[in-house]
């Protein structure tokens, strides 16, 4: 059990990888593996960051896929200063609040076409390539082609989704069931899977590239325009017309096109940023929840030092801090122009000094949002429902979710992450998701689904994250990065829906407050509050609720208990799929660690 204090020479699960070559941390093992192939090919840090990308379409096809979207993070050792690439597509022109009120719906629900974005992640990817990779597209997407087309074998959590979702398969999404239950019948865990469609469409992808000639710059542009306005664009196109049996147990038609796909480019955004303890952290915009994770540092910071390692008053103290954090981005938060006039304001040390004096010794079960520089708060009127409040219990972690189906047929996915350096200081953190096979029917002669991250917006007028054509929903996606003196010295990021910045908080105060190494930080029990609403439908919250890992000792989850908390024990390694990689400037060592809950995520590198 965990005690007062965590010592910084604690033993760890795996080693914290060091060298001064190159290192790979992501969600899954044959993913780190490519990418750290591609590094051994003479790829660099992006080169690699991109392979694995497209592995993990192919293995951890219930977390990700070609049809979901990315942020990443990235700094060149040419040009240190951390930027955004927006891989987050936005919602289609033909949307809008009024279309959702004529279907009688208050929620947009979360799977079928009413959800369906600009599916973003294959364009960043490719653009990323183009920018700043060196390898060909051939030698990047080798190894996804591989795996998809001879197979691969399959984890627990894609068994555990499908098994949730075998019955609707077969009989309302036929095209996922023949490319998802071979013979009938649900794969087993380990079984070899091989993704035909999946396959041919990568193929077809590096035809078109490679048609347009020998400059990679090319080949690499071409791809681009096969994808959002050739080939993969037109069979999008043609799905939008099918009516789809989504979790409002109706049928709707789908409001992505083509032309909303040749519509958009990703982005160059700069980095929301944060002094802290020595570093600087780095974080998206306000269209994703990235800002919360500053908010909650600030917060901690004016509160002073921090109660022990493993104690209640700890987790009481940072619970405490991420409601509050968590308010303001429900109020605050969103694609829209006053979230970004409202960030200087909701960063400034007085406005987090004044949030934080609002922690008490009991917890809390109001969601209180502040006024930045004097804005007046409004939160969607949704939450003061019944319906906006979850039983105790109902929800939990994040990993669980991804293999559950409830008794409405709402299946819920999750996300990976991605972690790499080079031995040239490039540095990247991108978090992959979407496009999860839950979500959409398979697209018959494409190999893979759209994703649902437009269940992320509010159907009322008037809100930072309100619904409207050519925005982006507020996404949980929020890979990290930080800089110490300028210099970018640590990727890292997790999984995790909501509690992505929950978790990442926590892997921040173990390694940069309290000293430990990667791993360790990585490795220390973990927990997080279910009082924020969630991102996802049917967006419900957990006023009291606490979801804790079972390391901890009995007085802890006593002494929660007397704070007015309601602890939920979760598995003793069952939050967070955490991985990160460092480099230091002073040496150029390269240091790596990853996950080792679910047993699938894996650093490698020398």
């Amino acid at each position: 059990m965990i005690g007062p204090m965590a010592p910084t020479d604690a033993f760890t699960t795996r080693p914290e990888l060091a060298g001064t070559f190159g290192m790979v941390a992501s969600t899954h093992y044959l993913a780190t593996a490519a990418g750290m192939a591609v590094l051994e090919r003479g790829g660099n840090a992006f080169d690699a960051a991109a392979a694995v990308a497209f592995t993990l379409h192919v293995v951890e096809p219930h977390l990700n896929g070609p049809g979901g979207d990315v942020p990443i993070i990235l700094a060149t050792a040419a040009d240190p200063v951390p930027r955004v690439l927006c891989g987050q597509g936005p919602a289609p022109s033909a949307t809008g609040i009024g279309h959702f009120e004529g279907l009688g719906l208050t929620l947009i629900p979360g799977s079928g076409q009413l959800a369906t974005v600009v599916p973003g992640a294959v364009g960043a990817w490719l653009t990323l390539l183009r920018d700043h990779g060196t390898l060909p597209l051939r030698d990047v997407l080798d190894y996804a082609i591989g795996y998809a087309e001879h197979g691969h074998p399959l984890v627990a959590g894609v068994v555990g989704t499908l098994n949730s979702v075998a019955e609707l398969f077969r009989t309302r999404w036929p095209d996922s069931a023949a490319q998802w239950l071979p013979g009938g019948r649900v794969p087993r865990r380990h079984d070899m899977v091989r993704l035909p469609a999946l396959a041919a469409t990568y193929r077809r992808l590096l035809a078109e590239a490679e048609a347009a000639g020998a400059d990679r710059e090319a080949q690499l542009d071409a791809a681009y325009r096969a994808w959002y306005e050739g080939f993969v664009a037109e069979a999008v196109d043609a799905f939008a017309a099918r009516e789809v049996l989504d979790e409002t147990g109706r049928a709707h038609r789908g409001l992505l096109s083509g032309a909303d796909m040749a519509a958009w480019r990703p982005s160059y955004e700069p980095t929301v940023s944060l002094d802290w303890r020595g570093v600087t952290v780095h974080k998206a915009g306000p269209w994703s929840q990235g800002p919360v994770l500053l908010q909650q540092l600030g917060m901690l910071d004016a509160l002073g030092e921090l109660p022990p390692h493993g104690s209640a008053e700890r987790i009481h103290r940072v619970v405490e801090v991420a409601k509050l954090a968590f308010a303001d981005r429900e109020a605050f938060y969103g694609d829209d122009p006053e979230a970004y006039a409202a960030l200087p304001d909701l960063l400034d040390p007085d406005y987090l000094k004044a949030r934080a004096s609002l922690v008490g010794d009991v917890a809390s079960t109001e969601l209180r949002p502040g006024s930045p520089g004097g804005r007046t708060p409004r939160l969607p009127g949704f939450l003061a429902t019944p319906e906006a409040f979850a039983d105790s219990g109902e929800l939990t972690d994040a990993m669980a979710q991804v293999e559950q189906v409830d008794e409405a047929g709402r299946t819920r996915g999750d996300t990976c992450h991605i972690d790499v350096v080079d031995r040239w200081g490039n540095l990247v953190s991108a978090t992959p998701s979407g496009g999860w096979l839950q979500s959409n029917p398979t697209i018959p002669e494409l190999g893979f689904c759209l994703g649902t991250r437009g269940q992320m917006f509010w159907l009322e007028p008037g809100l930072a994250n309100s619904l409207a054509p050519g925005k982006r929903p507020r996404t949980t996606l929020t890979p990290s990065m930080l800089t110490r003196d300028g210099v970018p010295v640590t990727a890292f990021g997790t999984p995790g829906g909501d509690q992505q910045d929950q978790w990442q908080l926590l892997f921040l105060l173990n390694h940069v407050g309290d000293g430990l190494n990667l791993q360790a930080a990585i490795d220390a029990p973990a927990w997080h509050s279910s009082a924020m609403p969630a991102s996802f439908a049917p967006r419900k919250r957990a006023p009291r609720e606490i979801v804790v890992e079972d390391r901890f000792g009995e007085e802890v989850f006593a002494a929660l208990t007397a704070r007015g908390h309601q602890p939920v024990r979760s598995g003793a390694w069952s939050l967070g799929r955490l991985s990160a990689v460092t480099r230091d400037p002073a040496t150029g060592v390269l240091r790596a660690g990853a996950n080792p809950r679910a047993m699938q995520g894996y650093a490698a590198g020398r």
